[in-house]
């Protein structure tokens, strides 16, 4: 067993694309537990497929690195790698609190970023000893004087400090391990106190049930422990506990310190909850952990299976994406079109993609998602006041007083020559422009209040391609502010398909009842009578197109004679079709639905 003054628990944080992830291989790496006989590969700790594809970090991973410093002492160095995308900084936030000390990424080529900020803020709240590294020094376009320069006047940390590595060769590394072992403070807590362990995430296993990630404040946990969930007051047997090497690896007793896992044949997914403390029955501690701030979701959508009778296995699949992502919020939900699902709460749309992709992928479920939307505050006549995120709750338009929608703060850090088409973004956007900050000559911070509605769809991805990809993005949420909100309601063949409607705002409700009806038209199938595709607000029609029919040449066979025969069969076909339209039914495909949630840039 190691003592606390040899343990180290540090975690990596920085902007998106920074080198997080590519920095952690290297540590594994040199801690030798890949083999060179095994099989290579980059992103060891992101085990998702979908991380590997979009190439980004969604969940923190742990992982316990030996290390022989050069004083001969051995080490036990908890590494903890995270995202850096704004739609996962509660998984950030979480990974933090299990550590003493951050390493502080800034890409040398970029400079410091938004989310490098955001982050920082993050770690001094948890009051973490930052050490700063300025990482891919091996690029061509790297500028270090920059990079220092930006530590000092950005973010007000000592240049003398930072440690300098490419993440992507393993220079510098060495000197990094030191720095850890140096700079950042053991963990403190005793042994010899009574368990207190804070949950900071966990995972299923089908064999095994729950498996607990933990870290141990103090006291010790051993197979065959009795413990107590203080927030759910369940009480489990401890059958194996370990530390996370890649796979799990099995040891005699977590101590003091220590991050790893335990099981305990738990079976319940309702007693598990992130930030909860865990505590032994027979020497239980006297009150818990501070847990984490409650998650507040700003996307809201519906999702549905497909087929209804998927529902039991849809309502699993939730179950266990909750267990291993915290920040995921969800109710009960029905719908006249779709039948019987969901209505969940996320933190950004890329957060709203990745669970759509995990329920398809690891539970093999076809799942519909409705429009997304964001929680809306309606003031009624009668003085009550409302919270409504699903538009199907909307109430009468003659009860409204008035409504407000929620409005966040973007801070947006750019090379100077974008700074006229991202204004216009945001003006369009209607955004209000509080603040503009030279950084230095080539970077200007701009901060506007706009509404999260206006966010959602695709503010990020035309940021991203009017800066080439170099402006970078955070925001948070600041309150509430009165806006004016109208229900948009789709009809299709004459009837309301409620999985369709959205709230907007008034004044972009008829180019956004446009696009949903043009998308509708491409995604909608023929039929052999006229369907009519029209969005609606109130009995008001603000936009139609019109699906055509399908049209049998029945004059085909007549050649020459009077014109009133093929009158005749023209009058004849009208009839059936009419007939046809009263009782044919519009099946609305699954893909219309997704088409319906698109980004605007096929527009």
């Amino acid at each position: 067993m190691t003592d606390t003054k040899h343990k180290r628990n540090f975690c990596i944080i920085a902007h998106i694309d920074h080198g997080k992830s590519t920095l952690a291989d290297r540590f594994i790496e040199r801690a030798r537990l890949v083999t060179s006989r095994g099989p290579q590969q980059t992103q060891i700790l992101d085990n998702m497929d979908i991380e590997r594809e979009r190439g980004i970090t969604i969940k923190s991973q742990a992982v316990t690195i030996p290390y022989k410093a050069a004083d001969g002492e051995e080490y036990e160095l908890n590494l903890v790698d995270t995202p850096g995308h704004v739609d996962f900084t509660y998984e950030v936030s979480r990974a933090i609190s299990s550590c003493e000390g951050a390493l502080l990424l800034i890409d040398a080529s970029q400079g410091v970023e938004a989310q490098t900020l955001a982050n920082m803020y993050l770690a001094m709240e948890h009051n973490l000893e930052i050490i700063p590294v300025i990482n891919k020094i091996d690029l061509p376009s790297a500028d270090i004087p920059s990079c220092l320069h930006q530590i000092d006047h950005d973010l007000g940390l000592d240049p003398d400090a930072a440690c300098f590595v490419s993440a992507k060769t393993g220079e510098g590394v060495d000197t990094l391990y030191e720095a850890i072992v140096n700079l950042i403070p053991p963990p403190s807590g005793s042994p010899s106190d009574p368990l207190k362990a804070l949950i900071f995430d966990s995972h299923y296993d089908p064999y095994r049930g729950v498996i607990v990630h933990c870290r141990l404040f103090s006291g010790t946990i051993h197979p065959g422990d009795q413990i107590r969930f203080m927030h759910s007051g369940a009480e489990y047997r401890v059958e194996d506990t370990g530390i996370f090497q890649l796979q799990l690896a099995s040891k005699a007793e977590l101590s003091a310190g220590d991050v790893g896992y335990f099981i305990a044949g738990i079976k319940t997914i309702s007693d598990i909850r992130v930030g909860d403390t865990v505590t032994r029955v027979d020497n239980p501690a006297d009150e818990p952990m501070a847990g984490f701030k409650e998650v507040k979701p700003v996307v809201f959508s519906s999702i549905y299976p497909v087929d209804s009778n998927d529902y039991e296995e849809l309502q699993e699949a939730i179950e266990r994406l909750k267990l291993n992502d915290a920040s995921l919020v969800y109710e009960k939900d029905s719908s006249a079109a779709l039948g019987f699902g969901f209505r969940c709460g996320f933190l950004g749309m890329l957060h709203l993609e990745v669970v759509q992709e995990r329920i398809e992928r690891e539970f093999d479920l076809s799942i519909v998602f409705t429009s997304p939307s964001v929680r809306y505050i309606v003031h009624l006549r009668n003085g009550e006041t409302v919270e409504i995120d699903n538009p199907l709750e909307y109430p009468d338009v003659t009860r409204i007083e008035s409504a407000e929608e929620p409005y966040i703060s973007a801070d947006i850090i750019t090379p100077t020559q974008y700074v006229g088409p991202i204004i216009s973004l945001c003006l369009e956007k209607r955004g209000v422009q509080t603040g503009m900050n030279y950084l230095d000559e080539k970077r200007v911070e701009l901060i506007y209040e706009m509404p999260l509605s206006e966010v959602l769809f695709d503010f990020y991805d035309r940021l991203k391609s009017i800066s080439r990809g170099y402006a970078s993005f955070d925001y948070s949420v600041i309150g509430y502010r009165p806006t004016e909100l109208v229900r948009m309601d789709i009809l299709v063949n004459g009837e309301n398909v409620d999985a369709l409607s959205q709230l907007v705002f008034k004044g972009n409700a008829q180019s956004r009842g446009r696009v949903v009806c043009e998308r509708l038209k491409k995604e909608l199938p023929r039929q052999q009578f006229k369907i009519a595709i029209q969005a609606a607000i109130g009995g008001q029609i603000i936009s139609r197109e019109t699906v055509s029919a399908f049209r049998k040449d029945v004059t085909a066979k007549c050649y020459g004679g009077d014109i009133s025969r093929k009158r005749k069969l023209l009058e004849k076909q009208k009839e059936g079709k009419k007939r046809m339209k009263m009782v044919g039914n519009v099946e609305i495909p699954q893909s219309a639905f997704l088409a319906v949630l698109k980004t605007d840039e096929d527009e």
